[in-house]
C-alpha cells in the first residue's frame, strides 16, 4: 500500500474528481458517508455529541458528518469556526445543508468570541478542525481549543488527521497543541506520521476508511514510502525445487558471539536454518563451541582464532551470504577484524548489533563498506551511527540518506520497520507486535535475513520477506502465548507457522 504525502492526497483527490468524474461535494459526501458509518458503529446514539467543524475541507467533512448522526438519531451540537470570515467552497455547502437539517440540537457558527461547552467523558467530540493540508502548528485560539478538549478527556474522533497533526514531518511541531484521539478514522490510506511511535498517544485506535479514491490514480502516482502487507510478500517468496538438494539451498556464514554471549550466535543460527538455508556454519571463538555443537546439532561450528573474541577475519568464498554481529564484542582487536572481513567479503552481508556499535565507534570506517551491505540497526544504534535524532521523521530522513550514500539497504527496527532502500524509497513493515520488544529478537532477525540470502534472494527481496517473516512469527507467537511472555526463541518457533501463511 502506497503511503502518500498530504500534496499527494489532494492530487488524489483532484484525479478522482477529474476521472471518475464526481464532483468534489458528492466526493465529500461520500467520504462522509463512510465516516458516519465508522463512528455510529463504535459509539451509541445514547452518547451526546460535540461536532468541531475548522473552514476548510476537513471542517466541509465535519459538518456532513453531524448531519448525517443527527439523521441517526444522536443528539448533536456543531461548533463552526469561520475566524476569518472565508469557508472552503465545499464546507460552505455543508454548513447550508446542516441549517436546514432539522434534526440538529444546536449549531454555533463562532466569527469571534468563544465560549467553550462542557465536556467530559460521557461526551464525544468529532475533530474536524484541521485535516492533512496543515503545515504549521496550531497556535492562538486554536491551540488553546486543543488543550482544552485535551484537558477535558473527552471520547474523540478525529476525521483524517488528528487536529494539529502533520502527514509528515512533526519535528517541530507544538505536541501539547495536537488533539489525542482515542480513535482516528483516516481517508483511504494511512498517513506516513501515523507509523512514528511518538505519535501514536494522538491517534488511538486507527481505522483506515475506503472512500474508493481512484485506483488509477493511486496506482500512476510515485510514492517514496510504502507500508508492505501479505500479498506483496507472497509475491516475493521462492518455491524450493522439488529435486532441490542442500548444495543448491545456500551456505550461511554467521559470524557471531563472544565468551559469555553464545546464545545470540544460538537464536542468529536457529533462526538461519528455519529461514531455508541448506547449510549454516558459525564462527565463534572456542569457548562458546560446546554451546554451539549442543543447541544447534544442525550447524557447522567453525572455531575462532582466540578463545573468547572474534579476532581474525576468514575466508568467504564458499559462502553465500554472511551475517555478522549478534553477541559479537567491541574490543579493538574485535574491530580490526571486522572492517577487515567487511571489506574482504564479496558475498552479501548482514550487519547488526555490535557490528554496528563498532562502526558507531569507527565512524571513518563508513566509507569502506561494501556496496549493496545491509545494516539492521534499532533506534538508538542507529543515533549512535549517525548522530541523535529528534525524532523518527528525522532519523528515518538520515536513514533513507545513509542508504543512497552507501548504495546498500539501512533496516530501522521498530513496530513499523523501516526499510530503507538504496534509491530513497522507504517501505514499511506491517507485521510484529509490542511482544518481540525482548532480547535476541534483533538475533533472529539477522539469521533469517542471512539465510534468504543464503537461499537465493536477492537483498531487496530478502529485506522485505526476512523483516515481514520475522514480524508474522512474532504475531502468530503471540496470539497462542500472548505477548508478555513471548521471548525470541519463541519467534523461531513459529518461523515455519509464518512460511506455511505465506505459502
Amino acid at each position: 500500500m502506497k503511503i502518500f504525502t498530504g500534496n499527494q492526497i489532494q492530487e488524489l483527490d483532484k484525479y478522482t474528481i477529474e476521472k471518475e468524474p464526481i464532483s468534489s461535494i458528492d466526493l465529500m459526501e461520500r467520504a462522509a458517508k463512510a465516516l458516519t458509518n465508522a463512528i455510529t458503529a463504535a459509539w451509541p446514539a445514547a452518547m451526546p455529541v460535540v461536532v468541531f467543524a475548522g473552514p476548510g475541507n476537513n471542517g466541509g467533512d465535519a459538518l456532513a458528518v453531524a448531519r448525517m448522526m443527527a439523521e441517526k438519531g444522536y443528539q448533536v451540537i456543531v461548533y463552526l469556526f469561520n475566524i476569518t470570515g472565508h469557508l472552503s467552497t465545499d464546507c460552505a455547502v455543508n454548513k447550508k445543508r446542516l441549517i436546514a437539517c432539522k434534526h440538529i440540537q444546536q449549531f454555533i457558527e463562532v466569527t469571534q468570541e468563544f465560549d467553550p461547552p462542557v465536556l467530559d467523558k460521557s461526551t464525544l467530540v468529532v475533530d474536524g478542525l484541521f485535516g492533512s493540508g496543515l503545515n504549521k502548528p496550531l497556535a492562538g485560539g486554536f491551540a488553546s481549543l486543543v488543550k482544552y478538549i485535551n484537558a477535558s478527556s473527552p471520547e474523540v474522533a478525529s476525521i483524517d488527521v488528528p487536529s494539529g497533526l502533520m502527514t509528515e514531518d512533526n519535528t517541530y511541531n507544538v505536541r501539547a497543541n495536537i488533539i489525542r484521539a482515542t480513535r482516528t478514522f483516516t481517508l483511504q490510506q494511512p498517513k506516513l506520521s501515523f507509523l512514528f511511535p511518538e505519535n501514536q498517544p494522538f491517534i488511538g485506535q486507527l481505522h483506515v476508511l475506503d472512500i474508493q479514491l481512484s485506483k488509477e490514480g493511486i496506482q500512476k502516482i510515485e510514492a517514496q514510502y510504502t507500508l508492505v502487507d501479505e500479498a506483496d510478500v507472497r509475491s516475493m517468496c521462492l518455491k524450493r525445487d522439488p529435486f532441490a538438494h542442500k548444495g543448491q539451498m545456500g551456505n550461511a556464514l554467521l559470524i557471531a558471539g563472544s565468551f559469555c554471549m553464545a546464545g545470540a550466535a544460538v537464536l542468529a543460527a536457529k533462526a538461519c536454518l528455519r529461514a531455508g538455508a541448506g547449510k549454516v556454519t558459525v564462527n565463534s571463538p572456542r569457548r562458546n563451541i560446546n554451546i554451539l555443537q549442543t543447541a544447534v546439532p544442525e550447524a557447522v561450528v567453525q572455531m575462532g582464532s582466540e578463545e573468547t573474541i572474534f579476532a581474525e577475519a576468514v575466508d568467504t568464498e564458499d559462502f553465500q551470504a554472511l551475517g555478522i554481529g549478534p553477541g559479537l564484542g567491541q574490543s579493538e582487536q574485535t574491530a580490526i577484524a571486522l572492517i577487515t572481513q567487511l571489506r574482504r567479503s564479496q558475498c552479501p552481508i548482514v550487519a547488526d548489533a555490535d557490528a554496528l556499535n563498532i562502526l558507531a565507534n569507527h565512524r571513518a570506517w563508513m566509507q569502506q563498506l561494501p556496496k549493496g551491505i545491509i545494516l539492521t540497526p534499532h533506534p538508538k544504534e542507529f543515533d549512535r551511527m549517525e548522530g541523535h535524532s529528534a525524532d523518527s521523521y528525522e532519523r528515518l530522513a538520515k536513514a533513507r540518506n545513509l542508504a543512497e550514500r552507501l548504495q546498500g539497504y539501512v533496516i530501522v527496527k521498530g513496530h513499523h520497520t523501516a526499510i530503507c532502500m538504496s534509491d530513497g524509497h522507504i517501505l514499511f513493515n506491517s507485521t510484529g507486535n509490542a511482544g518481540m520488544a525482548t532480547a535476541g529478537s534483533g538475533d533472529v532477525l539477522t539469521g533469517i535475513i542471512t539465510g534468504l540470502l543464503a537461499r537465493g534472494y536477492k537483498s531487496r527481496e530478502a529485506c522485505i520477506v526476512g523483516v515481514y517473516l520475522h514480524g508474522l512469527a512474532g504475531d502468530l507467537a503471540a496470539a497462542d502465548l500472548g505477548e508478555e511472555s513471548l521471548t525470541a526463541g519463541d519467534l523461531i518457533q513459529y518461523l515455519p507457522k509464518a512460511f506455511k501463511r505465506l505459502g
